[in-house]
């Protein structure tokens, strides 16, 4: 037997995991073995439902089981982070469980049915802006409840994901909003963190290989072909960051919002052996009316 400690597997809790974006990063952190804490509010399938009225599969258990088919260890956590509380108790039970916390990914975001309606603000429903409750307030408290467990232990990386919305109109004031606040966040933090061994970024995802993104395909295939070829297979973000939390430089890239490809070529990080094209070259090209369905 080999004398070398055991190391222990790193722990990551990606928020809003059920489906979607945040379910694949939970996915690519199994990949590599992680601990991930899974949370969502979806227990039941069904529960949720795309842009079209499809119901959307997935829920906190199911991805918590790919995980550990994956070679990671998932466990899921309903919680809904709209109440401070339950976000509270969510970190509570990692420090129990684990004692440590490595990765916080911010993903969770309201998505109301009128998100991606081509019609001004004044028009959709004022439950709308809750993008900017559970989204972007709701990133501030998981971000707060971290920063006092990665602190103390002088280690840790906490990730926003985002889009080009932060800086294009896409969707509205609200999800716009949303989006560029998540990416200062991220810029203020590092002030904060300087010097204590935590990093924070925000990420650019490109187009994602979701369930949304397949309904939108089958709704509109010649429209989304081209898109979804150029399309980022989710895992590729969570491993975009385990690059970003063991590079050399990861105090230089604290701080920043990053275009997941095109850190990804920089730190030499493929998606399943593809290099993925920068938002640089894809906001110069034709994209389909409603690129919310795949985001």
């Amino acid at each position: 037997m080999s004398d070398q400690p055991k190391i222990a597997p790193k722990v990551a809790l990606v928020t809003g995991a059920s489906r979607g974006a945040g379910a694949g990063i939970a996915r690519g952190f199994g990949e590599m073995g992680y601990t991930v804490y899974v949370t969502g509010r979806t227990v039941t399938p069904g529960d949720a439902k795309g842009w079209d009225g499809t119901v959307l599969p997935g829920t906190v258990s199911e991805t918590a089981q790919k995980i550990n088919d994956l070679g990671g260890k998932g466990i899921p956590v309903v919680c809904d982070h709209a109440d401070d509380a339950s976000v509270a108790r969510v970190f509570e039970q990692i420090m129990d469980e684990q004692g440590r916390l490595d990765v916080l990914v911010n993903n969770a975001a309201y998505m109301h049915h009128q998100l991606i309606d081509k019609a001004p603000f004044w028009e959709k429903e004022l439950d709308a802006q809750k993008i900017i409750d559970v989204g972007l307030r709701s990133a501030y408290v998981a971000s707060w409840h971290a920063a006092r467990i990665m602190v103390p232990q002088k280690s840790g990386l906490i990730a926003m994901t985002s889009s080009f919305g932060a800086t294009c109109y896409m969707h509205g004031p609200a999800y716009g909003a949303q989006k560029a606040g998540l990416d200062k966040l991220a810029h203020d933090m590092e002030h904060d963190f300087r010097g204590t061994g935590v990093i924070a970024v925000s990420l650019w995802l490109g187009p994602q290989l979701t369930e949304r993104a397949l309904i939108a395909a089958k709704t509109n295939p010649e429209q989304y072909e081209g898109f979804l070829s150029m399309a980022e297979n989710p895992e590729f973000s969570a491993h975009v960051l385990a690059a970003i939390d063991s590079a050399p430089n990861r105090d230089e890239l604290s701080g920043q919002t990053l275009i997941v490809a095109e850190i990804a070529k920089e730190l030499g990080v493929t998606d399943r052996g593809h290099d993925r094209p920068s938002h640089r070259d894809m906001l110069g090209s034709p994209r389909p009316k409603n690129p919310a369905a795949v985001y």
